[in-house]
């Protein structure tokens, strides 16, 4: 559990995940989920870290030890939205049961017309804000994500939807280029989706206050907002069994702004009201979290001593 969570190496390989994609969209997702209960098996014995790290999330979500039967729950709740995301980018949402809650929040910033920060989170199914496109088929979604963290599963599910890949902002990638593409997504009044619980490797931090503890959160998605004046609005999509998600959006800031001397306590604030709201919406289902890592463990490259001007020289890395 000490690695930090970029480090953790890519659960199964490319065979293993096309099997069980091409079972799928081929016999059904019934027969594809059947497979999930030996896979769950596998990753419980075979993968010590996240077993550990989901018997200690678990713990501290509930109160008391985690057992067994817990952490498969965790781990077969992970897979099931895996496996879902294979007939969400294949087929949409036409054989789920989505249940929207808070969309006239999101409609409310969209009709500004000057693009949407959307923040979520490792918690659930990102990839069920496509049921988004049955009821604004207008609304252009890019999503900032990581390629090379995870390649075998974004290369084998984009397979399934080339048009998801292509609306990718890969962050892998030269940081002025990101700027631009986050810049010009906002100028077409495109809803950018950002996962905002995971700081990558050098990426700056502040502590907040999550499930009883200081945990580091990035602050890249603050300072995106202020610099290019993008209201902010949170999506979560939680899996609630069979074919279950509820999703829900909720504003999270009109708008941000972060002046130059305030910008330490800004930061700070934001962060902390940031991972308030996160952990409200972990409680409801505390199996959908899937930070299978330490997440409150200080990064070893992180300076806890770290001083406004590096954070801003690192924040400008991210944005610019």
């Amino acid at each position: 559990m000490s690695a930090h969570w970029s480090e953790r190496r890519e659960g199964g390989g490319r065979f293993a995940l096309w099997l069980i994609r091409t079972i799928g969209l081929r016999l059904g997702r019934p027969c594809a989920r059947a497979l999930l209960y030996p896979i769950t098996l596998y990753f419980y014995f075979r993968r010590g870290p996240e077993r550990r790290a989901s018997r200690a999330f678990l713990s501290r979500a509930s109160g008391r030890p985690a057992g067994i039967w817990a952490v498969l729950r965790h781990i077969h709740c992970y897979a099931s939205t895996i496996l879902d995301r294979a007939f969400l980018l294949a087929e949409s949402v036409r054989r789920f049961d989505v249940r929207v809650h808070g969309l006239d929040q999101l409609e409310a910033q969209l009709a500004h017309g000057r693009g949407v920060l959307l923040l979520g989170a490792h918690i659930g199914s990102f990839e069920v804000l496509r049921a988004l496109a049955d009821a604004r088929p207008d609304v252009r979604v890019r999503v900032v994500m990581d390629r090379q963290q995870t390649p075998a599963l974004t290369d084998l599910l984009h397979a399934l939807n080339p048009m998801v890949a292509d609306e990718v902002i890969d962050v892998g990638g030269n940081g002025g280029d990101i700027g631009l593409a986050i810049h010009a997504a906002a100028q077409q009044n495109a809803l950018i989706g950002l996962l905002a619980d995971r700081a990558r490797p050098g990426e700056a931090t502040r502590d907040a206050q999550f499930f009883g503890e200081s945990a580091p959160f990035p602050v890249a998605p603050y300072l995106i907002a202020s610099a290019l004046e993008l209201p902010v609005v949170l999506g979560f999509g939680l899996y609630a069994g069979g074919n279950r998600y509820d999703l829900y959006f909720e504003t999270f800031a009109e708008r941000i702004q972060i002046a130059r001397r305030e910008r330490v306590t800004a930061l700070g604030e934001w962060t902390q009201r940031y991972a308030a709201r996160l952990e409200h919406y972990t409680r409801l289902s505390p199996r959908n979290w899937f930070n299978f890592y330490d997440f409150w463990q200080r990064p070893a490259q992180r300076d806890p001593d770290q001083r406004p001007a590096a954070d801003e020289r690192a924040g400008v890395r991210t944005v610019a």
